[in-house]
C-alpha cells in the first residue's frame, strides 16, 4: 500500500498502554514512560520507514497541473541508497580475542548460532534508518533449542529505553513483541532492577514470567551519529533528505504529465467548417479518429471570409526542464549523504572511472561508514562479552575479555590483486607479520581462508615432525633393547 502525503496508522500515535496484572507499580510507570517514548516518535519514524520502502508519495505538485497527476504516485527510491549504500561498507565479519584462544571464549559458537552474518548488517540498517537500534543478549531456553545466548536486535519502532549518561548505559528497556489491530501492547519485555519481565496477553488474559539479571540492563543502543543531549543518534534520512526527495518526486509527476500532453505536436487548424468533424450520418467524430486520420482534406468555402482554411503546428515542449532540474535535486541530495549522484540514477557517465577519482568520489562516504563503526563496536564487544559470559557459566564478564574486538570489512572496496599488493608491502616492512593471523589478513585472504590455510599448515608440521623421526632411525623399545631381529641371533658370550 503507498501512502500519499501521509503515514498509515496515524489515529495509532497516541500510546495505548495496558494495565497488566503481576506488575509492580514501578514497572507499570516503566512500561507506560517507555511505550509513550515510542509513541511520540512514532510519527517520524513511520515517514522514515515508508521512504525507505518505496510505500511514500507526495499528493501535492501545483496548481497549473491537473489533479489527475496527483494518483500517479510516483515514489523515488533516493532514501533507500542513502541507507543501503552505507550499510554495505559498515559490514561485521566477525570477532577476535587478541589475549587468547577465540573457540576457548566461545566467539564462534555465538557468531553460527545467533547467525550474526544476517543479523548484523539487518541491526546496521535498522541504526541508520531510525538512528538507533538496541541489541540485547539474553540467556536461551535449551528445551526450546534456543542458542546458549541469544543476541537479538530492536528497532526504534518497537523499542526504547531509559538513557543514563553519567553510567553511559541503559537503566530501563522496554521491547514491544507484538501489538493488536487498535496499536495496543499484547506481548512484550521489560528489563529493569535486576528483572527481566515478559507479559502476553492471551484469551483475554495477562501471563507475566521473570527472571533475574546481574550487573546492567543486557541491552546496547546502537548508535549512528550520537550527540549530547536526550536524543540517540540521528537518522540518514533526515529532513533535508525528506525535503528533497518530495521535491524530486514533484518533478517527476511534472515530467510524467508532460510526456502525456506536449509529446504530441500541436496543430492548429483555422478557417475550417465544423462539417469536416463530422462523421457522414452526422455524428461528432472522435478525437482519436481526428488525431490518427493521415490525410485532411478540407475543401474551400468561398463564402467565408477566409476561403482556405491553413494548418499551422507547434513543436511538442521538451522534457529536458524536468530532466535538468531532477539532475540538481540529485546533487543536492548527493551533497546532503555523501553519496555519488552515479548512484542516484541520474548520471550520464557510462564510462568506468579510474582508481583514484573512484575512491576521491566515495570519500565522504567512506569516513563516514569509518565513524560508524568505530561508534558501534564498543556496543557490539559489550554484547559479544555478554554472550561470553553466559555460554562459559559466569554472572559476568571477565575483566580479560575487554579485548574482545569486532572485525569489520574494509569499507574500502578494492579489488583482491590491490589488496595483496598492499599487503605484500606492508609485509615486506614488516617481515614477521607473516607468520601471524594479521599478516595474512594483509594479504587479503578472508576469514574462512585464513582458518583452513592455519589448520593445514599444522598438517605440514606434523607430518614434516614424522618424517624426521622416522629418518632418525628404529626407536628402541621401553625396556632400552634393541628391536634389531640380528641381536637377537647373537652369541650371548660375546
Amino acid at each position: 500500500m503507498t501512502s500519499k502525503g501521509g503515514l498509515v496508522g496515524e489515529s495509532l500515535i497516541s500510546a495505548s498502554v495496558p494495565i497488566v496484572p503481576g506488575l509492580s507499580g514501578d514497572e507499570q510507570a516503566a512500561l507506560a514512560r517507555l511505550e509513550n517514548k515510542i509513541a511520540a516518535r512514532r510519527t517520524r519514524n513511520g515517514l522514515r520507514t515508508l521512504l525507505y520502502e518505496g510505500k511514500y508519495a507526495v499528493d501535492k505538485i501545483a496548481d497549473v497541473v491537473p489533479l489527475q497527476y496527483g494518483r500517479t504516485a510516483k515514489v523515488i527510491g533516493w532514501p533507500a541508497k542513502a541507507v543501503d549504500l552505507l550499510a554495505e561498507r559498515t559490514v561485521l565479519t566477525g570477532f577476535d580475542w587478541p589475549d587468547g584462544d577465540n573457540d576457548e571464549l566461545g566467539l564462534g559458537e555465538v557468531w553460527t548460532s545467533n547467525d550474526l552474518a544476517v543479523e548484523a548488517p539487518m541491526a546496521a540498517v535498522s541504526s541508520l534508518l531510525h538512528g538507533v537500534a538496541f541489541l540485547s543478549c539474553t540467556a536461551g531456553d535449551k528445551q526450546l533449542l534456543e542458542p546458549a545466548a541469544q543476541i537479538h536486535c530492536t528497532a526504534a519502532t518497537d523499542g526504547s529505553g531509559d538513557w543514563n549518561p553519567r553510567t553511559r548505559c541503559l537503566d530501563s528497556f522496554l521491547d514491544v513483541h507484538e501489538r493488536d489491530e487498535l496499536g495496543m501492547v499484547t506481548t512484550f519485555t521489560l528489563m529493569a532492577d535486576g528483572q527481566i519481565v515478559t507479559g502476553a496477553l492471551a484469551d483475554a488474559r495477562w501471563t507475566v514470567e521473570r527472571r533475574p539479571y546481574r550487573g546492567r540492563v543486557p541491552v546496547e543502543p546502537l548508535v549512528f551519529r550520537p550527540r549530547p543531549g536526550k536524543r540517540l543518534g540521528t537518522s540518514r534520512i533526515t529532513r533535508p533528505v525528506i525535503g528533497l526527495t518530495n521535491s524530486a518526486m514533484r518533478v517527476a509527476m511534472r515530467m510524467e504529465g508532460n510526456a502525456d500532453v506536449y509529446s504530441l505536436p500541436q496543430l492548429f487548424l483555422l478557417g475550417a467548417d465544423s462539417r469536416i468533424f463530422k462523421n457522414p450520418d452526422g455524428t461528432v467524430k472522435t478525437s482519436w479518429q481526428i488525431a490518427l486520420g493521415r490525410m485532411f482534406g478540407v475543401p474551400d468555402d468561398d463564402k467565408a471570409a477566409n476561403p482556405r482554411a491553413a494548418l499551422q503546428s507547434v513543436q511538442a515542449a521538451s522534457p529536458a526542464p524536468h530532466i535538468e532540474q531532477l539532475q540538481q535535486y540529485a546533487q543536492l541530495f548527493a551533497g546532503e549523504t555523501a553519496i555519488p549522484v552515479a548512484s542516484l540514477g541520474v548520471s550520464g557517465l557510462a564510462n568506468p572511472t579510474s582508481a583514484d577519482s573512484y575512491i576521491a568520489s566515495r570519500e565522504d562516504l567512506i569516513a563516514t561508514a569509518e565513524t560508524a563503526t568505530d561508534v558501534w563496536g564498543g556496543a557490539w564487544a559489550r554484547t559479544m562479552m555478554r554472550a561470553a559470559a553466559i555460554v562459559n557459566d559466569v554472572d559476568v564478564p571477565d575483566e580479560r575479555w575487554a579485548s574482545v574486538v569486532p572485525l569489520w570489512r574494509p569499507p574500502q572496496h578494492q579489488s583482491r590483486a590491490a589488496m595483496a599488493d598492499a599487503g605484500a608491502k606492508q609485509l615486506g616492512a614488516v617481515p614477521w607479520l607473516a607468520e601471524t593471523k594479521v599478516g595474512l589478513e594483509l594479504a587479503g585472504l578472508s576469514e574462512d581462508q585464513i582458518t583452513r590455510a592455519l589448520a593445514e599448515r599444522e598438517q605440514v608440521k606434523g607430518g614434516q615432525v614424522l618424517d624426521q623421526l622416522l629418518a632418525a632411525g628404529e626407536p628402541a623399545d621401553q625396556t632400552g633393547a634393541t628391536t634389531d631381529p640380528a641381536a637377537d641371533d647373537a652369541d650371548p658370550a660375546a
